[in-house]
């Protein structure tokens, strides 16, 4: 930790872009026009699983205007998968640009590419397609059954993800008492404002540059070389902005089909998903069905707990392992519980492929054992921060698999703040005084968890660079992608601290392949505590530059000169000084050196973010309808870097939560069949809707350790905990239980009409 006494950090500004954004100057891929550019448009299946035995694509290619028409018959046969991270890593190659046998409805079949986008609309409704069909399984259950059509060769079972710690069965064996219950969770769409887009150019020279709007050009690039075979050199990633992404935009979808068809015109084809096709072909939240078996003492103490999980990943492998290994880490960061056992299975099924989504794996595993933990507080009639408060773990907590510490873990402080914000005691007589109403008020609490870094899955590093000017601005180089949440303002804040320059005169480029270093990819919130603490790490270096220029101009040793307000002082003669401009034309002029740094940041260990969440909710018991009335959330985040910034991410979190928990889904019926396809009918919550926000953040003079400044992740944290908060105060105002996901009013009146049914 620095001292305190911040100069840039902790001060509210608005995000880096905010005016190019605002004025409608930001240039998104979609903007884009190049010289000679051809528009391109999808032939999407019908067929839920089915082997094409006819594809005429002859009125499509003879219509004047149309250059190229793109199918399984003349693209790469190349399989890949479109979650791979790195060069080394290795997942099930299920995908290809385009297949002869479809898995869902909205599986690719064609593609065109035209002098208009009218010209591409008109050619690809003439494309005529037959299927041979296939038998259709869009159930987990149905997909693990024995006998169950094996959607890939190899059977429906993606893979096994197995992790335990401690002697799981000797420790139910000491319970008092043991619950087992089953939850489960739905299918949802990632609504980001910008749609799935590429632009691809093949050059003459060979060279294959995609601008793209996604959130891992290094990881596009890795894949996009085994499609299509060609060297790292020779493909150029570029992502310009990203209109939102919530992981949705961290796997390939548009970019191998505008590659595939500039690759067979030569010129640019730009690629735009309509908001149909962004909804039924991109990628989804994994659905899950958990089965929680918690075991615990009369006096609240957890002890023993066992999760079963199946992740649906629709028809292709995409992030299945990865969602899953994740999912396996981050359950036993939440509770002191020493004897755990977590094991999943993540199957086939003919939907839409699912793959990240914010909060990867923890909104789904949570929700059931946030639920759980509910219903355990009620049959030991303690109150669920009782409950909570006993068991939740410490700063000095260890993880019970590897035996390492937490890190700074302050769940117990959130909730603490989260009861003072909803004056918990007044909502809990609300509650009371209505129980026996038609109109009744429900108060639920959970506790959402969320890593900081990739540490345990795979290495997690990152290389920015520095560049001085003469005049003592600064260029940085970053390989990260700023996806609305300002994190490239973030890391250039810390640069600003650090060196003491001006946020305008600090300028960046990013997430270009051609131009700036090695970067993992922007995913698992790693944004802060790796990302702003590789920013930390070049500034210092770049620190100890200018210290030591500044100090030859001044005659001075270089640990006495300070950097602030774009100057350089003698900290024991301020009379010494002079502007960065001055410092920098001396190292040009005499030291006849320009000043650079770069440096590799890699995390060492991981970090975990806590946030609880208190939802205060009207249940209407005659039809089933709730109403969101107030909701505090207070998350640890060991130093906040950007109030405003913060606050607002939050929020976000908190309005894609409350959908997610209450009206959202994506459902299929029986033959594949998507239960909708417009965003108008999907049930995003709109601000009218939204409850009164009670926000806050916890943050400690210590900070985090190893966080720049002390600094840790907000980022996925806060859409975990929202659904079991918002679920268990609807079971707290009907007295029910209610096990599934969206909490709609047919799914309260059925939990309303079983509530005299007995308990386990």
């Amino acid at each position: 930790m620095m001292e305190e006494g911040f100069q840039v950090i902790g001060t509210p500004r608005p995000i880096s872009d905010s005016a190019l954004k605002v004025t409608g100057r930001k240039m998104y891929v979609a903007d884009m026009e190049l010289p000679g550019m051809l528009y391109a448009r999808l032939v999407l299946s019908t067929c839920a699983h089915g082997r094409i035995k006819r594809l005429d694509t002859s009125k499509a290619e003879s219509l004047p205007g149309v250059r190229a028409v793109a199918t399984y018959r003349n693209t790469p046969e190349k399989r890949y998968n479109s979650a791979v991270r790195f060069t080394e890593h290795s997942l099930p190659d299920t995908e290809r640009i385009f297949d002869d046998t479809v898995r869902f409805v909205g599986d690719r079949v064609a593609a065109v590419a035209a002098d208009t986008l009218d010209i591409a609309k008109k050619a690809a409704s003439l494309i005529e397609v037959e299927y041979e069909e296939l038998p259709v399984i869009t159930e987990i259950e149905e997909a693990i059954s024995p006998g169950a059509y094996p959607i890939h060769e190899g059977g429906n079972v993606v893979g096994d993800i197995h992790a335990e710690a401690g002697d799981v069965e000797a420790a139910f064996r000491e319970c008092d008492y043991v619950f087992e219950d089953r939850y489960t969770t739905q299918a949802v769409h990632h609504g980001a404002i910008e749609p799935h887009v590429a632009i691809a150019d093949y050059g003459p020279d060979g060279k294959l540059t995609v601008w793209s709007p996604c959130q891992n050009t290094f990881a596009f690039r890795v894949i996009m070389a085994r499609i299509f075979g060609l060297s790292y050199n020779k493909i150029r990633m570029v992502s310009p902005a990203i209109g939102g992404a919530f992981g949705g935009k961290l796997e390939l979808t548009a970019e191998p089909v505008a590659a595939a068809l500039s690759i067979m015109t030569g010129r640019p084809v730009k690629l735009e998903y309509n908001r149909r096709e962004c909804i039924l072909s991109t990628r989804v939240r994994h659905p899950s069905i958990s089965y929680m078996k918690t075991g615990f003492m009369k006096d609240g103490t957890l002890k023993a707990a066992d999760f079963k999980v199946y992740l649906n990943t629709g028809a292709y492998a995409s992030s299945a392992l990865n969602v899953g290994g994740a999912m396996s880490h981050k359950v036993f960061k939440a509770y002191k519980i020493d004897h755990m056992r977590f094991h999943c299975n993540p199957v086939y099924t003919n939907t839409e492929t699912a793959g990240a989504m914010r909060g990867y794996g923890s909104p789904q595993i949570y929700f059931g054992w946030e639920r759980q933990l509910q219903r355990i507080a009620d049959f030991l009639h303690m109150d669920m921060a009782q409950l909570q408060m006993k068991n939740m773990v410490d700063p000095d907590s260890l993880d019970p698999i590897f035996h390492t510490p937490h890190g700074n873990a302050r769940p117990k402080d959130c909730l603490k703040r989260a009861m003072e914000l909803a004056d918990y005691p007044a909502w809990l007589k609300e509650q009371k005084a209505t129980e026996n109403s038609d109109i009744r008020i429900g108060v639920g609490m959970a506790l959402g968890v969320h890593g900081n870094n990739c540490v345990g899955a795979h290495r997690d590093v990152t290389t920015p660079m520095l560049k001085m000017n003469e005049d003592g601005s600064c260029i940085y180089y970053t390989g990260s992608h700023d996806m609305g949440t300002d994190t490239l303002g973030m890391q250039m804040q810390i640069i600003s601290e650090i060196l003491g320059i001006s946020m305008d005169r600090i300028g960046c480029v990013a997430a270009d392949t051609d131009v700036v270093h090695w970067h993992i990819g922007d995913y698992s919130s790693r944004g802060v505590f790796v990302v702003g603490s590789a920013a930390r790490k070049t500034a210092l270096a770049m620190k100890k530059e200018l210290q030591m220029e500044a100090g030859k101009l001044l005659g001075v040793e270089p640990e006495k000169i300070e950097l602030k307000d774009n100057q350089a002082f003698c900290i024991t003669d301020p009379a010494k000084h002079a502007s960065l401009s001055e410092v920098m034309l001396y190292c040009q002029s005499k030291s006849m050196r320009e000043l650079m740094a770069v440096e590799t940041y890699e995390a060492k260990r991981g970090a975990v973010s806590y946030g609880v969440h208190i939802a205060k909710v009207e249940v209407n018991t005659r039809n089933g309808e709730v109403r969101l009335l107030d909701y505090a959330a207070v998350h640890d985040v060991g130093r906040v870097i950007n109030p405003m910034v913060i606050r607002g991410q939050l929020a976000g979190a908190l309005q894609m939560g409350l959908g997610y928990g209450l009206t959202e889904e994506l459902s299929y019926d029986r033959t594949g069949k998507p239960s909708l396809q417009t965003l108008k009918k999907y049930g995003i919550l709109r601000a009218s809707q939204m409850p009164r926000f009670h926000l806050d953040f916890i943050e400690t003079p210590e900070g985090e350790p190893d966080g720049p400044f002390g600094a840790k992740a907000l980022g996925e944290c806060p859409v975990v905990p929202v659904a079991p908060a918002l679920v268990n105060a609807i079971c707290n105002a009907i007295h029910g239980e209610l096990n599934e996901l969206p909490a709609t009013p047919d799914k309260v009146l059925a939990a309303l009409r079983n509530i005299d049914k007995p308990l386990q």
